[in-house]
């Protein structure tokens, strides 16, 4: 195999043409997972899709909370897109070199969508927190505008952030293996194939990690700390139960996302027998599935969307 040499700092890097993404060796069904995740992806775009169309139609809708929602459909279909059609192509199709170029663009796009999905869920519930905690000041605190600016500003730092953890990928030196023992190309099975020094990657990468899985975890928490003090101080029962309901179809997406991620990292510290391919198989379906549930969640818990989308089946069914 050529290799790509470019000279930095009077040092030669060797860039090679690509990777081999090489992962679930010892699993025999693997196809048949694959053509799950294909579902799973159909489902992901045509529900996310639909509901992004359905808040895009409707005027009524154009208000913060709806543009979190619209803000974490779109997430999910980018994230959805960067990973399991290239899940298809390496284990179905058995095609499983990725250039290099497109290794950092799969790891950009992965890395940034991961990261942009939990700031999302911080959104949501900044918006249940004002609206029950100070809901005669949602015009003040929590307006289109206000949404717009915190929604852009989450893009921006999470896209110039990742740009640069990944730009210094070209730093790295590739001269041994090029097998990537995951299920795309990830950021840490990538850069300990260095034949150079990777300190700096592994500090960003561990940092970040860290950074962007706990900041909005930690507010979301908060929100809800915020969220209960208020209820329980509310006289009448049924402004409590009413007040609670509005938030079950938010917990529901941060149990389905957070959980999972977190579970293998406890699992992989205390355990450290795991097996590798069970690790990569629980990592694609932390990935892969919150995706999918998430427009199905809010398409039935939320009553808005559900009365809207009912309305548009029975439109589809009686047009000529």
């Amino acid at each position: 195999m050529s290799s790509l040499r470019t000279v930095v700092n009077d040092s030669v890097i060797i860039h090679p043409p690509g990777f081999y993404i090489v992962a679930f060796e010892t699993f025999p069904f693997i196809s048949v997972y694959i053509i799950f995740l294909a579902f799973v992806y159909v489902v992901t775009l045509v529900f996310n899709i639909v509901l992004i169309a359905i808040i895009a139609r409707d005027h009524c809708l154009h208000t913060p909370k709806f543009l979190a929602v619209v803000n974490l459909a779109v997430i999910d279909v980018t994230l959805s897109t960067c990973i399991i059609p290239s899940m298809i192509k390496t284990f179905l199709f058995k095609d499983n070199f990725v250039p290099f170029n497109l290794c950092l663009l799969q790891m950009y796009v992965y890395y940034a969508g991961i990261s942009l999905e939990s700031f999302a869920l911080a959104i949501l519930a900044y918006d249940r927190f004002i609206a029950i905690c100070f809901p005669l000041r949602q015009n003040l605190f929590n307006t289109l505008p206000i949404m717009l600016c915190i929604v852009g500003a989450t893009w921006v730092y999470n896209l110039s952030r990742v740009a640069y953890s990944t730009a210094i990928m070209t730093r790295l030196s590739f001269c041994n293996s090029v097998r990537v023992f995951s299920y795309f190309c990830d950021y840490a099975p990538v850069f300990r194939l260095a034949c150079n020094d990777y300190t700096l990657h592994w500090s960003i990468a561990s940092t970040s990690s860290m950074v962007n899985l706990m900041f909005p975890l930690t507010c979301v928490i908060l929100s809800y700390l915020s969220i209960l003090v208020t209820v329980f101080r509310m006289k009448s029962l049924g402004n409590r139960m009413k007040a609670l309901a509005t938030c079950i179809e938010h917990l529901v997406l941060v149990a389905v996302f957070y959980i999972p991620i977190f579970s293998i990292f406890l699992i992989g510290l205390y355990v450290r027998s795991i097996d590798p391919d069970q690790r990569v198989l629980s990592l694609s379906l932390a990935t892969c599935i919150p995706p999918c549930i998430n427009p199905i969640v809010y398409s039935l818990k939320t009553k808005e969307i559900r009365t809207r989308a009912l309305a548009l089946v029975r439109r589809i069914k009686t047009s000529p």
